[in-house]
């Protein structure tokens, strides 16, 4: 038995799934996890329920935190010069408030693996001492901000380098695809001595969706991120097609005019037909990953990707439209033989990509640190 820490940021959304995923298929293996949520560190209840959590803690550097937080909304989600020019400060005061304030609160070496889930609470793993640390990161973070218009060019490559030193330094680093370690590796000009291949996982549902005429089309996920997700592609995508309903948070700009609905859990999916992604075309758009992809064919659900995207190992299941091709696809899953076809790949592939396959390495990595050598990307 192994004694796990896994630090993760609870936010209802694919931050949310792959640590819980995590922590069931470490402890269902006989291990120890303790699950630590940051989504509310610098408040002064970390409980759901308190009236406290939205209050800011006393402690100095938990009040600090708070301020930076407050300072980021008001200065940096509307104020277009604020975005570009403040970003960066704010987001490298956030990420050293948040190292000290844990490393302070968690006894970091008394566990045998340190796993850190977001890049804002990644500084910690450098904290650790005597365990061993996996930065299990979603996306590469400067270059995820950089394409949000968050940073200057200066400061973009400032913080490349920061993060790099961070890859680097850990014992493990895992991405929640295949194809983002190797963007990272390309991009930041990583040495890869010690990326595995981790990738992102589903659990198949026992009630799959079924066929109907006209199909309807849902798109579910976090709508914070509006250049990577390319909302306006969204939009023009409702225009061409009425039946697209769109679940998640934050509400989008009403001026989009889309059919939003609201928050919803996974099991929405079971009233539709076919699910959606739309991404920017920057480069790490077109090598990135959707957590909902997998989400969706959990459901038998056929999958209309952004022809510019091409994930290694999503392919089935995958319908791949550009806006001129975007009806003439839908017209093709509207014949119940072909999207019954798309619908029976996407379940298959749903199986083989469950959390209980995709999470294998991290049994080889508990093992001992000589197993690294076999999870390294490309070996069997």
């Amino acid at each position: 038995m192994k004694r796990i820490l896994l630090i993760g940021q609870l936010d209802g959304y694919a931050n949310s799934v792959r640590p819980l995923a995590i922590q069931r298929f470490l402890e269902e293996r006989g291990h120890e996890v303790r699950l630590f949520d940051t989504s509310r560190l610098s408040r002064a209840s970390r409980s759901p329920r308190s009236i406290r959590r939205k209050l800011p803690a006393l402690r100095p550097d938990k009040l600090a935190l708070y301020m930076t937080e407050v300072a980021s909304a008001l200065l940096t989600r509307r104020w277009e010069l604020g975005r570009r020019r403040l970003s960066y400060h704010l987001a490298m005061a956030d990420h050293r408030l948040r190292r000290a304030i844990l490393k302070s609160s968690l006894p970091l070496d008394d566990f045998d693996l340190v796993i850190g889930e977001t890049p804002n609470n990644a500084g910690v793993l450098t904290a650790v001492r005597s365990a061993r640390t996996l930065y299990d990161c979603p996306q590469p973070w400067a270059d995820e901000a950089y394409f949000q218009g968050r940073f200057t060019a200066r400061q973009h490559k400032r913080l490349r380098r920061f993060e790099s030193r961070l890859f680097e330094r850990v014992d493990h680093l895992a991405f929640s695809w295949e194809t983002i370690g190797q963007y990272a590796v390309e991009q930041y000009g990583l040495s890869g001595r010690n990326l595995i291949t981790l990738n992102y996982g589903c659990t198949p549902s026992a009630d799959r969706v079924r066929f109907d005429d006209p199909p309807r089309i849902v798109y579910l996920g976090f709508l914070g991120m509006e250049g990577f997700i390319n909302l306006p592609l969204l939009a023009r995508l409702s225009s061409l097609y009425p039946n697209i309903d769109v679940y998640g948070g934050p509400p989008p700009d009403p001026r989009l005019k889309l059919n939003y609905l609201g928050y919803a859990p996974p099991d929405v999916l079971r009233n539709y037909q076919i699910g959606l992604i739309t991404c920017s075309k920057d480069l790490p758009m077109r090598q990135g990953f959707s957590a909902k992809q997998l989400t969706y064919i959990a459901y038998g659900l056929p999958v209309l990707v952004p022809a510019w995207r091409r994930n290694a190992g999503l392919e089935p299941g995958s319908v791949f439209y550009t806006e001129e091709t975007f009806r003439s696809c839908i017209d093709m899953l509207s014949d119940e033989k072909r999207w019954q076809s798309v619908s029976d790949e996407a379940y298959a592939h749903a199986h083989q990509l469950s959390w209980d396959n995709t999470l294998r390495p991290l049994e080889t990595l508990l093992d001992g640190p000589s197993s690294t050598e076999a999870l390294r990307p490309g070996r069997p």
